[in-house]
């Protein structure tokens, strides 16, 4: 038979999760009797039983969140972190940070080593797209935050950046320069890519379209990291080869860099370039690189107010998905073309 979840007895009663949620956890300061008692009579006539663990864990308090990573080498990551840690820990809340190196397993192994631990609640930068990983943990309104990334078929607290528009942001920044020969070089695409590429992926072509500039697959690069250089290499021996380059993340943008240098390529004589991140080493760099800046701090703030809140009053919130504004950081990386 198949397990019953609190989305059951909640279309049963005809109320939300929310207000199921409340019911079990002895909240009833805005629920009617009426309510309280329809509520007991499906749960007694479906013999539902909660998932004790979960509950058990929002309801013993130890004063630790666990903040898993998807990969802590990124410029996002390490700012977000930042953010969360002294926000929670003036708030009296320790972290456990977890990096799981864009590996899934990774992730369900430090999920279940937290819950072990009884940690109040979970901020992860999600690397699966597997929604039953963390069905368990939204059936039973545990505090759960997603950042930078969206995951098929879960609906839970999430926070990232506007990504369309960092792209076409971008854009049209080059196009205002006078540029139309502009690719896009991108960490693996495909079927399972992250949120943040193939949201900048779809932005980039947008905004092509809106400038009435052609979108040329061999424009489009997308590799790992290891694999960016002999990338960029087939992309500037095409016989007409990109004028600016748009690197999606942090890691394009330094294997775009670093390529130049090997190859004595000029910026932005020879080649404009623009990253979306607004990493450190984008303003050592000589020339300063054009960025599109992503508030990772703000982001990091918001999400352990977010994960505060949800700790605190569990059950009463709507998930929502917020989405941060993108800014143009101006440096020097983008010649003019007349």
């Amino acid at each position: 038979m198949k397990k019953l979840t609190i989305e059951d007895v909640a279309q049963k009663a005809g109320v939300s999760k929310s207000t199921v949620s409340q019911f079990l956890n002895q909240r009833y300061k805005y629920m009617s009797e009426a309510t309280k008692n329809r509520i007991a009579a499906v749960i007694e006539e479906l013999n539902y039983q909660p998932n004790g663990l979960a509950r058990s864990l929002k309801q013993n308090r130890t004063h630790m969140v666990g903040i898993i990573v998807a990969n802590i080498d990124y410029s996002l990551s390490i700012q977000c972190i930042r953010a969360i840690e002294n926000e929670l820990q003036s708030r009296g809340i320790q972290v456990i940070i977890c990096n799981t190196d864009e590996n899934a397993d990774k992730e369900s192994k430090y999920v279940e080593t937290l819950l072990a631990r009884q940690v109040d609640g979970l901020i992860i930068f999600p690397t699966g797209n597997d929604h039953s990983a963390y069905s368990r943990l939204i059936e039973a309104d545990y505090p759960l935050v997603f950042m930078d990334r969206l995951v098929d078929g879960v609906t839970t607290q999430s926070l990232l950046l506007d990504n369309e528009m960092a792209a076409r942001i971008a854009i049209r920044e080059l196009v205002r320069s006078g540029h139309e020969r502009i690719a896009l070089l991108s960490l693996p695409l495909g079927e399972h890519a992250i949120t943040p590429r193939k949201e900048r992926m779809s932005g980039y072509k947008k905004a092509m379209e809106e400038a009435g500039l052609p979108l040329r697959e061999d424009y489009i690069c997308a590799a790992p990291k290891e694999e960016l250089a002999a990338s960029l290499e087939r992309l500037l021996a095409l016989p007409q080869p990109p004028t600016a380059l748009l690197a999606s993340n942090d890691i394009s943008l330094a294997e775009i860099l670093k390529y130049a240098n090997r190859r004595s390529i000029a910026i932005p004589a020879q080649l404009s370039v623009i990253g979306i991140d607004d990493a450190e080493f984008a303003h050592i760099y000589n020339p300063v690189i054009t960025t599109i800046r992503q508030p990772a701090y703000e982001m990091g703030m918001q999400a352990a107010k977010i994960m505060l809140a949800c700790i605190e009053e569990s059950g009463t919130s709507m998930p929502i998905t917020y989405r941060f504004p993108p800014s143009l950081q101006l440096g020097q990386s983008i010649r003019i073309c007349t």
